[in-house]
């Protein structure tokens, strides 16, 4: 499996906007080959933002990279920057190839 997360630096007084942008969007993730699952999490708030992730579960990072060059990933990305105004910087790309799951017995 790999997981795909990108950190998102949410200027502080943005977070309803910035959770309602993501509600509303369409990830275009469903049927996309290898797609496990998405989650967007909301974290602590710092002096100057409040800090959000989100976190994509593939099958694989072949998987995951083969959606990035898809005309779903561009649909998806479609007007990006016009939420600019909501974020400190550029989300942080960071991605992780599992090497142990532990689930219940």
């Amino acid at each position: 499996m790999f997981i795909a997360m990108n950190r998102f630096r949410v200027v502080l007084g943005q977070e309803e906007a910035f959770e309602q942008v993501w509600l509303s969007r369409d990830s275009y993730l469903a049927g996309v080959p290898g797609f496990v699952e998405f989650h967007m999490l909301s974290g602590p708030a710092t002096d100057d933002h409040a800090l959000y992730s989100s976190h994509t579960v593939w099958r694989s990072r072949a998987d995951f990279e083969a959606w990035t060059r898809s005309e779903a990933f561009r649909t998806a990305h479609r007007g990006a920057g016009d939420h600019k105004p909501l974020y400190l910087a550029p989300p942080r790309f960071e991605g992780f190839d599992v090497i142990q799951t532990v689930t219940p017995s």
